[in-house]
């Protein structure tokens, strides 16, 4: 059995073929154009090149996957929201179904994201995963028990909007100390350019020569020098993200949580201070069982993997 995974992004369109093992067999490409019409044959496109580069075709695949950003509902098949595409209130699935003449889903990309790692990734062979996808926001994402946790109306695991500083930074959801505004990708570049504004003898304006240049590895890069500014700004990056960790394991109890985007590429720099935490704070920190904390194996494979298999797992 084969399916058809499709990760739309803002730049490029991802597919993948996937067989029910959760193994990619072929893979395409495609930038992401404005206009629904535009985007429906894009996805279209990949999704048929990507059947070629593995070598089959259409009529052996069952369905398509899709994930996307923004506000999704999977039941109308709906992108009720998603800016970075141009796509405002788009029955994307039922036009998706039409052009490729197959049954098509939609899912959160961020979903998407964990039921690939859970099938494929960090969580193969278990039967829970959480996973944290930290970039320009804090993506979040659950499969419990074997099945993709959505929530009654498909709005569950916006972990990354759960207030750890109350009235704190401003969150672009209108709540204030989210746990996004802080330890996203984003969150950590707005701290180190807070610090390099009042301390401009630090290491970190040798990493970055203007504030603009600042990315997800400064910081990282500065505390090797011994700078203090770096050190400061590092551990309360990884305070503010340890809490919200702490959090979703405390509710969830997964046997994995693991952690994607750029900045977990920094491997155990990240996650060993994360576990220094875990064993003070963590609720289950005295019990034999406890969830195993580690990088996402996938990266951007992820989404297509996951959005693939919706139909299996939800």
């Amino acid at each position: 059995m084969y399916y058809i995974g499709i990760d739309l992004g803002g730049t490029n369109v991802h597919a993948g073929v996937v067989n029910e093992k959760g193994e990619l067999l072929g893979q395409a490409e495609v930038s992401t154009p404005r206009g629904t019409e535009a985007v429906v044959e894009a996805i279209a496109q990949a999704g048929e090149l990507s059947a070629q580069r593995a070598g089959i075709s259409l009529r052996d695949v069952r369905s398509v996957g899709l994930a996307s950003a923004g506000s999704i509902d999977p039941a109308e098949g709906m992108v009720l929201h998603a800016w970075n595409l141009g796509l405002d209130h788009v029955p994307l699935a039922r036009m998706v179904s039409e052009r490729m003449e197959l049954p098509t889903l939609i899912e959160n990309d961020a979903n998407a994201a964990a039921l690939g790692e859970f099938v494929a990734g960090a969580g193969r062979g278990y039967r829970s995963l959480a996973a944290v996808t930290l970039g320009t926001g804090v993506g979040c994402g659950a499969v419990l028990d074997g099945k993709l946790f959505t929530g009654f109306n498909y709005a569950g695991m916006e972990a990354g909007h759960m207030v750890i500083h109350r009235g704190g930074r401003s969150c672009t959801c209108g709540r204030r100390g989210c746990w996004e505004a802080y330890a996203s990708a984003t969150g950590l570049i707005r701290s180190v350019r807070e610090a390099m504004a009042g301390h401009g003898d630090s290491a970190l304006w040798h990493f970055a020569p203007t504030p603009e240049a600042v990315n997800g590895k400064t910081v990282f890069y500065a505390v090797e020098t011994g700078d203090p500014t770096a050190r400061e700004v590092l551990d309360g990056y990884l305070g503010d993200l340890a809490c919200g960790i702490v959090n979703l394991i405390n509710i969830l109890q997964p046997e994995v949580l693991c952690i994607g985007g750029g900045i977990s590429r920094q491997g155990e720099k990240l996650l060993a201070p994360l576990r220094e935490v875990l064993d003070r704070e963590e609720f289950t920190r005295d019990s034999p069982r406890r969830t195993r904390l580690c990088v996402a194996r996938l990266r951007g494979e992820a989404g297509i993997i996951g959005a693939a298999l919706v139909p299996e797992y939800r």
